[in-house]
């Protein structure tokens, strides 16, 4: 039962660290927003293809818009906080319970 125990500890890493950096790509588009960037510099057009997939959705289901503040990267970062607590630590405890 070890293998599967270290197979799950390995999943959760990998779930873990992929949260991380979309938290942080998160953070970049937020910061990007408060200037004008050059919209086709590679860099900001993959910030934004990556993040605006999950932001339209939020926006299109709740009105996070208050007096033109988007408030949809607060939302990404709070469900992103709850997967890191409840998914990346349930699958952590259950791996070292398989160990």
């Amino acid at each position: 039962m070890f293998i599967i125990g270290n197979l799950l500890i390995a999943v959760a890493t990998i779930i873990d660290y992929v949260l991380l950096f979309f938290m942080w790509i998160v953070v970049a588009r937020a910061v990007l927003s408060w200037v004008n960037p050059d919209p086709y510099n590679p860099i900001v057009r993959f910030i934004n293809s990556v993040t605006e997939p999950v932001l339209y959705q939020i926006r299109r289901r709740l009105p996070v818009g208050f007096g033109g503040i988007d408030l949809s990267p607060i939302i990404v970062f709070l469900v992103v906080i709850f997967l890191r607590k409840f998914l990346v630590d349930s699958l952590f405890r259950i791996a070292m319970l398989l160990s």
